[in-house]
């Protein structure tokens, strides 16, 4: 992979050393929906519960999680396809929710997506070139002359790592990767700012994940481009992201430099998740009888436990978990790591303090 580009925690430093504003900023975001009252007499769904995200230019950010813990939910906010009932986002110092018109349709044209299944995402009755020129339809405004389109559609099968002759081929026509390829430059057709990924690769064979995420690596070297990539996969979330955000019920409990989250992990959730990641190099790993291990099943989200949401699953819990909602607790990164501070949601991290100094009980 490529060099990254060099971020801090207020900004973005490039080689001069000259620092700006993130590209992308969520503060506090809450989103909840209603739902059938189960038995406890709950119908309120709380999807996203106070995300906090920093996401500078040319940067790829990480998210993480099991299943249900928001990931989606946070991709839909990002892209304005929901609005949330509390909290912030701003990109590029702007609040796109506050946007109408002419001005939001400009905004979307500097977010865009690609989708997890690149079958489903794709029109089968188009064929590739009209799939790549379909946003253009929309934004007449920045869509290339009719001399000009077909040689732009050319440049961004080219750009993508597909054939010129490919235009006329419809996606039934391509593989997996190939199909992966085109969704990607149709998300590039409108010189987007930043492409949330959800799960880009997860449909895809190994080695054609390999091929992607290395392409993803060049494009954004090439155009700057920034992403939220989203994804369960934590062996292709170390190889691609600058940082990680991990996802428990809908709140983040950890964020900071991806080696300082897989190699330091501050919260008990994200060490079982790092242990439990299968590795082919286990040199220096724990024994299996030493890592943590993890008992009973996520609560529902319509109920969630008081205090910490992992004290239900976590070895380690006592009874301030049950009692005092964690606080954010920050670690100053590593000597040598380049972006913002290592931070972990829980009463005791793990490598700030021994877990023999904790009480013990629940």
């Amino acid at each position: 992979m490529s060099e990254k580009t060099t971020s801090g925690a207020s900004g973005v430093s490039g080689a001069s050393g000259a620092t700006s504003a993130p590209l992308l900023e969520v503060d506090g975001v809450t989103k909840s929906f209603r739902v059938p009252r189960n038995a406890a007499g709950h119908n309120r769904l709380t999807a996203l519960d106070g995300v906090d995200l920093r996401l500078g230019r040319g940067e790829t950010l990480g998210v993480v999680g099991e299943s249900g813990c928001g990931k989606s939910t946070l991709a839909r906010v990002l892209l304005l396809l929901e609005r949330p009932d509390a909290g912030t986002v701003r990109f590029d110092g702007t609040d796109p929710f506050s946007l109408k018109k002419k001005e939001l349709l400009a905004w979307r044209r500097r977010v865009q997506m690609v989708f997890q299944d690149p079958f489903a995402s794709l029109n089968a009755r188009m064929p590739a070139a009209d799939i790549i020129g379909e946003p253009w339809r929309t934004h007449r405004d920045v869509a290339p002359t009719a001399r000009a389109r077909e040689t732009r559609v050319r440049e961004l099968l080219d750009l993508v790592g597909l054939r010129a002759g490919d235009a006329f081929r419809f996606p039934n026509e391509f593989s997996g990767g190939q199909r992966q390829r085109l969704g990607i430059a149709r998300a590039l057709a409108l010189n987007p700012d930043l492409i949330v990924c959800d799960e880009p690769v997860s449909a895809l064979d190994l080695s054609v994940q390999a091929q992607v995420l290395n392409l993803l690596a060049d494009l954004q070297q090439r155009l700057q481009v920034s992403y939220v990539f989203i994804s369960h996969d934590l062996s292709v979330v170390r190889h691609v992201a600058d940082r990680v955000s991990v996802m428990y019920l809908g709140k983040v409990i950890e964020h900071g430099a991806t080696e300082d989250v897989f190699d330091r992990p501050l919260h008990p959730y994200t060490s079982a998740l790092m242990s439990a990641a299968p590795a082919l190099d286990v040199t220096g790993a724990a024994p299996r009888g030493d890592r943590p291990l993890l008992s009973g099943e996520i609560p529902s989200p319509l109920d969630p436990p008081s205090g910490c949401r992992f004290r239900t699953r976590c070895p380690q819990a006592v009874d301030k978990c049950a009692g005092e909602a964690p606080q954010v607790r920050a670690r100053d990164g590593v000597p040598g790591t380049r972006l913002e501070p290592h931070e972990g949601r829980c009463h005791f991290p793990l490598s700030i303090e021994p877990v023999g100094t904790r009480s013990a009980g629940r």
